[in-house]
């Protein structure tokens, strides 16, 4: 279907018009704390969110600016949950942005351009808008990396993190131009096309699918692309971290669909043979990895490698056999686990966040020790968090990750069952380094006797998250129903 063309891009005029709108603000703002923007910037994301969700439920697929722009029910509901994320975690930053003399103009900004990069993402249907939206993202995360310019931590993890990720966006760069070279076209489905057609030149697309592909695993921090994973994690101020672990990766999601399932599904056997292995190794080194380490972010950096794993391990089992018949399952799935691991990364650092607000940095597993006599509320919100993501039911968690070992079986091919086989089995080592935070909270001597300060509203915010992964774990079905129902609406308009 095809309509005006500036209409279908509302949300990302309103976002942009509004990024200038805060820049201006910030100028005349007195405030060390930067209340005024603080709450532009989230008015803002929460008009930007409504948008697309009114269009999610409208349902329909369009096209505008020449093709180079779709609209659908998925990149509706990625930039929603994208959104969503972006606007806790500038909740849960706040304080510590404030103590940490963090609370500038700059990061607001930059922060709502990171959303219009990936929204721009979410709505890609060119190979240039995909390269654009991407840029513009992470040119704004290396920049929010390096706020932080008298700490040498910070300034060496964006020196990495803009290194590696230029790297890697020279890759996807080169990827895509040999995908031009091959079929002719930068339009998404016009690659499609010419690719079910065979008028292509088949050794040049698949050198430029390996090229895509790593480019994609960068971006998912997927083994053996993931070496800026932990070093950025510890690096990067906690309320950084949360902004690169979280949102961003519905934009990645997007693009991997968009790319690979949209525009190359013709060429599935041989992209999903090396999302196998990415996946079996970012289980691998993801898990085994976590279990050395004593710093808490750079442990849960390595865990996401792993998270990642799973997701990458649901992308790979849409076609089996030649069909496309547990295509909507698997990629469902993989959207789900996406949901469910933002969802609990969020107040995994909110929580860090919170404990490190009393001139301390909370990033150590031991400093969490006994943490259970101190504040015990915030140990249990802590302990549904680490339950969540080693896969404990009746956390949102396990259900994710069942709902990945669901589409692998149901393929009834001996590979994907071995996979899921495999996939359970380093679950079961990841376990450990889960547990084991819960038992220093629970049974160590701590460290400190000082109570946890209280802040009303983070402290109702972390409540409401702890919440959310225990009720989306009790009650999963409605949302794995809601990404099932955007990825069938979208492949079938």
């Amino acid at each position: 279907m095809t309509t005006m063309n500036w209409a279908l891009l509302y949300p990302e005029i309103w976002l942009l018009v509004m990024a200038c709108v805060v820049l201006l603000v910030d100028l005349f703002v007195t405030d060390p704390q930067r209340g005024l923007t603080f709450w532009l910037t989230q008015a803002t994301i929460a008009v930007f969110a409504w948008l697309h969700l009114e269009g999610h439920n409208g349902g329909l697929t369009a096209y505008g600016m020449q093709g180079m722009v779709v609209v659908d029910p998925m990149g509706h509901l990625l930039a929603v949950f994208a959104a969503l994320a972006v606007m806790i975690t500038l909740a849960y930053a706040r304080p510590t942005l404030a103590s940490r003399d963090m609370a500038k103009g700059e990061f607001y900004l930059l922060t709502l351009f990171m959303l219009l990069g990936i929204s721009v993402m979410c709505s890609a249907n060119n190979f240039l808008v995909v390269y654009l939206g991407l840029e513009l993202m992470s040119l704004s995360l290396y920049a929010l990396t390096a706020l932080r310019r008298d700490h040498a931590l910070a300034t060496e993890a964006a020196m990495k993190y803009f290194v590696l990720g230029a790297l890697a966006s020279g890759f996807l760069l080169y990827g895509l131009s040999m995908m031009y070279g091959a079929t002719g076209t930068l339009e998404i489905p016009k690659t499609f096309e010419q690719i079910a057609a065979g008028r292509i030149n088949k050794e040049v697309l698949v050198l430029g699918v390996v090229f895509v592909v790593a480019g994609l695993g960068f971006k998912l921090g997927a083994v053996p692309f993931h070496m800026w994973v932990p070093d950025v994690y510890q690096g990067a101020p906690t309320a950084v971290t949360l902004l690169i672990g979280g949102a961003p990766k519905f934009a990645a999601f997007a693009i991997t669909i968009r790319l690979l399932v949209e525009g190359m599904l013709g060429l599935a056997i041989d992209w999903q043979q090396m999302l196998i292995v990415m996946a079996v190794g970012s289980l691998l080194v993801g898990n085994v990895a976590a279990i050395a380490q004593t710093n808490l972010k750079r442990m849960l950096a390595y865990s996401t490698i792993a998270q990642m794993g799973f997701i990458v391990l649901g992308l790979s089992a849409g076609v089996v056999s030649g069909n496309t018949l547990s295509a909507a399952n698997a990629y469902s799935s993989a959207m789900f686990y996406l949901l469910a691991y933002v969802l609990t990364t969020l107040g995994t650092f909110g929580l860090i966040m919170f404990l490190s607000r009393q001139g301390f940095e909370s990033e150590e597993v031991a400093d969490l020790a006994g943490l259970a006599r101190r504040a015990p509320w915030v140990a249990g919100v802590m302990t549904v968090f680490m339950f969540s993501l080693a896969g404990v039911p009746p956390m949102v968690g396990f259900f994710a990750k069942l709902s990945v070992i669901q589409a692998l079986v149901t393929t009834n091919q001996a590979l994907y069952i071995w996979l899921a086989v495999i996939a359970v089995l380093l679950s079961l080592v990841g376990a450990y380094y889960y547990l084991r935070v819960v038992k220093v909270m629970w049974f160590d001597e701590p460290g400190q006797t000082s109570p946890v300060q209280q802040g009303q509203g983070v402290t109702a915010l972390l409540a409401l998250n702890g919440a959310a992964v225990l009720l989306f774990g009790l009650f999963s079905g409605g949302l794995m129903a809601l990404c099932r129902d955007a990825i069938q609406r979208t492949f079938t308009t």
